[in-house]
């Protein structure tokens, strides 16, 4: 089954993506709607938080579809490469998946208009 999604909008951020990556909770950035979604975010501001679900746009073809990768975030632990077990995409954080989405939950700050400022992201300015 082929399945099609469009994008309703875009990430902006200052965070660096090595912040990104590190993993730090407290990113924040906004989130432009795009205007023909609009009305969609009507009633929007009296939730306090928003779940994200997005598309890993910088992503290479080697790191779509596997199945099984190294938990590579355990090197910073310590370990070697030759240490990492293989391990199911499905048991980790990894982006590296059979279809290239994300989800993330984040705290809503405040609406202007079509954006969103939002605390908490966790992926790249232009995702």
């Amino acid at each position: 089954m082929q399945i099609s999604l469009t994008s309703i909008g875009v990430v902006r951020t200052d965070a660096t993506d090595s912040e990104v990556r590190a993993e730090k909770r407290d990113i924040e950035g906004e989130l432009e709607i795009f205007a023909e979604f609009a009305p969609a975010l009507e009633g929007i501001d009296g939730y306090s938080h928003l779940f994200v679900i997005y598309y890993f746009h910088e992503l290479r073809d080697d790191q779509i579809g596997p199945l099984q990768v190294q938990p590579r975030r355990l090197i910073r632990k310590g370990l070697t490469l030759d240490d990492l077990p293989l391990v199911g995409v499905f048991a980790l954080d990894s982006p590296t998946r059979p279809n290239p989405i994300g989800l993330t939950l984040v705290q809503l700050l405040e609406r202007e208009g079509r954006r969103l400022l939002v605390k908490g992201l966790d992926c790249f300015d232009g995702t």
